[in-house]
């Protein structure tokens, strides 16, 4: 049976219950949770990773790297913990134990979701955690050369870092941390999998579900209890229909669904910390000639981005090679609209967005274990928006694909 949760969640507050989701034929055969036996990355795996990022500082004489509360402190410690004023963070050594600074009456509570060996250094309310993480270094003789801060750090630790250390350098650990992240294990890739698979089951069942005066909340409440009775945790249920569909991330204006409408679903979830996101465009009732051009025309797009992903290439030659046959078709130029006015794509994995991107400007050579969401949109303001998005992996033989591609506007799941 589905967990109770579903019942007792504000997301089930929908119009399909945990019977109905059960018998509609779009959950025929699916098992009632797809991630249970999801297995979370252990202990051994975030060991590696703090050794091959060792091993790229020893080579580049770096000192440590500093990571504050977020996704890449959970990649390398398991510590999953929101940002405040009050820091927690971790101090990498470029060799020897990995060192924890967070407030002393958090402690307890950090050490549950931390998963290697490591020395926790906590800091009182009246103390410095910057000086903390200085002294930490100091008592490893690593305080006159570099030290790396992990991109999305906030200024005031870097600041605070500055004022208190007497560092040779403070710089940036952006290529560290993307030479670790950007390359997902096996481990990764099936979270990534287990993701995908609820959010696509999920979609099909939402796409049964949709009835004429529906709006965008009423198809995200849906998707979201479907997500949730599948075992994912839902990140986000975009529901675009008719005009705001030709605008990437929606309008404000509230629209309901009629005949000849356009539904724009781009949907995502979580599974032990791994991300998910797929789109599908349908329409309810009959697609107009327009509609079913269009349509066909991003399909087209998602193809030649993935015939173009070849080992070693540029990541924005695929967003070039997409961008030029939108140009050939009619649309753009460019960026401009009608067109695709964003990325082809983005890379995925622990967060929604991550590097490298699918974009003119990105030189990131595609390397195997990279992914990617593939989502070349079209978008004519004052009418409507067709967006597909998949996910892919690069492997050695080439990209392979989370979801496949959608059949036809009239088989859109």
């Amino acid at each position: 049976m589905i967990s109770r949760r579903l019942l007792l969640s504000g997301i089930a507050a929908c119009t399909a219950t945990p019977a109905a989701l059960l018998s509609t034929a779009a959950w025929a055969g699916e098992p009632v949770s797809l991630s249970a036996n999801a297995k979370p990355i252990g202990a051994d795996e975030r060991l590696t990773r703090i050794a091959k990022l060792q091993g790229l500082m020893q080579a580049q004489k770096i000192d440590a790297l500093i990571v504050e509360s977020g996704p890449s402190l959970d990649y390398f410690t398991g510590v999953r913990w929101g940002r405040s004023e009050r820091v927690t963070a971790a101090v990498l050594p470029a060799q020897g134990q990995a060192i924890i600074v967070t407030p002393a009456f958090e402690e307890p509570s950090v050490r549950e979701s931390l998963l290697i060996e490591a020395q926790v250094r906590p800091w009182n309310e009246a103390d410095n955690p910057e000086a903390v993480m200085v002294q930490a270094l100091q008592e490893r003789g690593l305080v006159s050369g570099v030290i790396a801060i992990e991109p999305t750090t906030r200024f005031f630790i870097v600041d605070g870092l500055r004022q208190v250390s007497s560092a040779g350098r403070v710089v940036s650990g952006a290529a560290l941390v993307n030479a670790c992240r950007q390359i997902k294990s096996p481990a990764e890739l099936a979270l990534m999998q287990t993701a995908n698979n609820i959010t696509l089951a999920a979609l099909r069942h939402t796409h049964g579900e949709v009835r004429a005066g529906m709006t965008g909340k009423d198809i995200a409440a849906i998707m979201n209890a479907a997500t949730v009775a599948l075992g994912g945790a839902p990140e986000f249920a975009l529901t675009l229909i008719n005009e705001a569909s030709a605008y990437p991330h929606g309008s404000k204006q509230v629209q309901t669904v009629r005949e000849g409408s356009v539904i724009l679903m781009d949907c995502g979830c979580a599974v032990n910390g791994y991300e998910s996101d797929i789109s599908r465009t349908w329409i309810f009732g009959e697609p107009s000639a327009r509609q079913r051009q269009v349509w066909n025309t991003v399909r087209r797009g998602q193809e030649i981005a993935l015939e173009t992903a070849k080992v070693g290439v540029p990541v924005g030659h695929i967003d070039d090679a997409v961008r030029a046959y939108y140009e050939k078709e009619g649309w753009g130029p460019g960026y401009r609209l009608p067109g695709l006015s964003h990325r082809t794509g983005h890379g995925i994995g622990m967060e929604g967005h991550e590097s490298p991107y699918l974009v003119h400007s990105d030189l990131t050579p595609l390397q195997p274990g990279m992914c990617f969401s593939d989502e070349p949109g079209l978008y004519i303001p004052g009418e409507f928006g067709i967006r597909l998005e998949d996910c892919w992996y690069m492997t050695v033989n080439g990209p392979k694909l989370f979801s496949p591609l959608a059949k036809s506007i009239d088989d859109p799941i």
